[in-house]
């Protein structure tokens, strides 16, 4: 437990922890949120939209994490890992804020039916298809992770981080 407790102080470590939040979590929120389209009454949405709400939020301590851990790791890296490191970098950079937007949305759509219901079922439609296009997101910043540290996840040198992939 002691080892534990230590290694929480490691930003990297921390990073390692919760960095899946965002694409597994959404991908269970989009999952629910979908059964509660389904089932087609408001209250079967809110638990979707609720994980949603989450999950997309946990792009924050994610991203300040990875931020807090970048110079340890580049020290630590090879050189192919610190390319793969930068384009990580690149691609957090670029893509947290759809998380964020994501975040926003999800409570605009457990908020707003309160007043208008008629908006429920637009506005989870909507959060349903921001959370698959993080959930693209997500994995095209994800697949530059694995590869910093684990050369046998190294298919080729990372590509050209500059602009964020097409929207699924």
């Amino acid at each position: 437990m002691q080892d534990f407790l230590h290694e929480l102080g490691n930003p990297a470590y921390r990073h390692l922890l919760i960095n899946h939040l965002p694409i597994v979590g959404l991908a269970a929120g989009v999952f629910a949120l979908f059964v509660g389209m389904l089932l087609r009454g408001r209250a079967a949405k809110i638990p979707g939209l609720i994980v949603i709400l989450v999950m997309a939020a946990s792009a924050f301590p994610v991203y300040e994490t990875g931020e807090q851990a970048y110079r340890p790791i580049r020290r630590i890296a090879d050189d192919t890992g610190v390319d793969w490191l930068d384009a990580h970098m690149d691609r957090a950079d670029q893509g947290v804020r759809a998380f964020y937007a994501l975040a926003g949305l999800a409570l605009v759509a457990l908020v707003l039916p309160l007043k208008w219901p008629r908006s429920s079922l637009p506005l989870a439609i909507l959060t349903l298809l921001g959370a698959l296009a993080c959930l693209g997101i997500g994995g095209w910043i994800a697949q530059a992770g694995g590869p910093i540290m684990h050369p046998e996840l190294r298919p080729s040198a990372p590509a050209n981080s500059d602009a964020l992939p097409a929207e699924p």
